[in-house]
């Protein structure tokens, strides 16, 4: 890795070693095995973040880490699966997963390898059986002493195909040919192929070690519920591995891969809220953007537990001018005052909208007051005017007389003076242009009122489905339809500091309370909850704004 400046590092976009080691690792067993190798690729996304992890730690603490080198036993790591922290962490983020990881307390890579194996349809009912008989809590019993090798190191339990291959192949005589097509039968559910497959198993059995039909069918039984739906060995093994990595950085490096991970989903608002939850669990701060310490993508402040947004998080303002904005800065310094910046900022693309959401996101906030800074937009934009007019006439100004990180100070453009933009309306604007509040939220200040009123969002669940709760939260979204009576209905997402929801609200709601549902009000909503989908939501039954006490 170069030591170029970070934000001249581009994101790998190829396959690295460690796609290929993805690829290298599959033990094939028949041609449609191919097939597996294009879910593979799920995981470029991550060996990007990895990367660009890579360079962040390089360019922050000048050390080069190899990740294929990295301790398998690492305490840190293990300590942070353990605890369930695995947001952002490959395979293992899902909700279901950290629980389960809390319950198993996961201690060196078999164990990661297995719950990779065993988080999907089928073999997601073997778990709790896997973390009882890893901790003793329930007695391991093999149905047959050949079983014995090929389960011990997974408690008992199957967890990848591979063990279903080798107990057809010890238990009952199938060469490795033979069990490949039993594994292919049962994947298929082709009940004719099925008998045949399940007759020959069972006399297999019968004919390697006079074993009973009866036994043979309970092993038979065992083992075909999980052969249609698992993951063979060297798969699970491939994503374990890029999960232990994902781990390890976020245990030991967590500013510089959260940085990396929120640069990665920049494009998703609603993944980038939840990072920014994880964030502050973690205690790092999320800045706004700002004119000085912001570079394109999101990037970590020097020597502190802070991340900062990059300026092409915020809406309306495009590559050219923020490219524009970073070589000005890094061939002459940082931006001195509002009039220094559109002195120097030589781009036709600077217009009044970029000028004006960078503005209202908050990028300028050391340099001026955001409704100042706003009121006087067109002196701003004359000055970036004559500026560049005279930098293609070839004219020297006030500033292009200065030298190279020396520039002028003393001349500024007059301001006139202007109220202060209200907090309410600077979190508004951060909202409309990065997605989400960054420098505040507008519920701080009714927290202890909502704490004592209403249940948190989060806590809304399956547990409550069919229960009346009562919430409370800013109104972020509204979704407007038409019933088939030609009656208007609302999809309404409601979210508090932590969490979001969606609120139903039929046509006999939205007549009671015709002017309640309004983008950015604060309200206490009451409501039924709907697990429909497996996504919980709030059938409205009232709801009322929030006034602060």
């Amino acid at each position: 890795i170069s030591k170029e400046p970070l934000e001249n590092i581009v994101p790998l976009q190829h396959p690295t070693q460690n796609d290929q080691t993805i690829v290298t690792q599959y033990e094939m067993h028949s041609i449609e095995d191919l097939g597996i190798l294009k879910m593979d690729f799920l995981g470029l996304k991550n060996l990007t973040i990895i990367e660009d992890t890579l360079a962040r730690i390089y360019k922050i603490h000048n050390q080069s880490i190899n990740i294929d080198a990295i301790p398998l036993d690492d305490k840190k790591t293990y300590e942070l699966l353990q605890r369930g922290e695995s947001t952002s962490v490959f395979q293992l983020e899902s909700g279901g997963m950290q629980r389960y990881l809390k319950q198993l307390k996961p201690t060196e890579l078999e164990d990661i390898i297995s719950m990779v194996a065993l988080y999907r349809p089928g073999p997601m009912d073997s778990i709790p059986d896997f973390i009882a008989q890893k901790h003793g809590k329930k007695k391991i019993i093999y149905l047959h002493s050949s079983l014995k090798p090929i389960l011990e190191k997974t408690y008992g339990v199957i967890v990848t195909q591979d063990q279903v291959l080798e107990i057809a192949r010890s238990f009952s005589g199938f060469t490795y040919s033979q069990a490949d097509i039993l594994r292919k039968a049962v994947g298929k559910k082709i009940k004719k192929l099925l008998d045949e497959q399940k007759e020959k198993f069972i006399t297999g059995a019968k004919n390697t070690q006079k074993i009973e039909a009866e036994l043979a069918e309970k092993v038979w039984n065992f083992i075909e519920p999980f052969a249609g739906y698992g993951f063979n060995r060297a798969h699970a093994a491939a994503y374990a591995t890029i999960a232990y990595q994902t781990a390890w950085l976020k245990a030991h490096y967590p500013v510089e891969f959260m940085s990396a991970v929120l640069t990665s989903e920049k494009a998703d608002v609603e993944r980038i809220a939840v990072l920014i939850e994880e964030c502050k669990k973690m205690k790092i701060e999320v800045l706004p953007p700002d004119v000085n310490e912001s570079f394109m993508n999101f990037s970590v402040v020097d020597g502190k537990n802070q991340i900062r947004f990059g300026l092409l998080a915020i809406k309306n303002v495009g590559h050219n001018v923020v490219e524009a904005i970073l070589m000005e800065r890094k061939e002459r310094g940082p931006y001195a005052s509002i009039s220094d910046f559109v002195s120097r900022v030589s781009s036709k693309d600077l217009n009044k909208k970029s000028l004006e959401s960078m503005i209202k996101a908050g990028v300028f906030d050391k340099l001026g007051e955001r409704n100042q800074l706003l009121q006087n937009m067109e002196k701003l934009l004359e000055q970036a005017r004559i500026s560049q007019k005279n930098k293609i006439n070839g004219q020297k100004g006030l500033f292009d007389s200065a030298a190279a990180g020396q520039v002028s100070t003393t001349w500024k453009i007059k301001l006139t003076a202007a109220i202060p933009s209200p907090e309410s309306e600077k979190l508004k604007w951060e909202k409309e242009l990065l997605g989400l509040y960054v420098s505040g939220h507008p519920l701080l200040k009714y927290q202890k009122l909502l704490e004592k009123n209403c249940l948190p969002i989060v806590q809304v669940s399956q547990d409550l489905a069919g229960r009346v709760v009562r919430i409370g939260g800013v109104i972020s979204s509204i979704k407007k339809i038409i019933t088939k009576k030609g009656q208007p209905m609302l999809f309404v997402n409601l979210e508090d500091e932590a969490s979001r929801i969606e609120l139903v609200v039929f046509p006999s709601i939205l007549e009671n309370y015709p002017a309640a549902f309004q983008e950015n009000k604060i309200v206490f909503v009451s409501g039924k909850v709907d697990m429909r989908d497996n996504i919980p939501k709030i059938i409205c039954n009232t709801i009322e704004e929030i006034v602060e006490e």
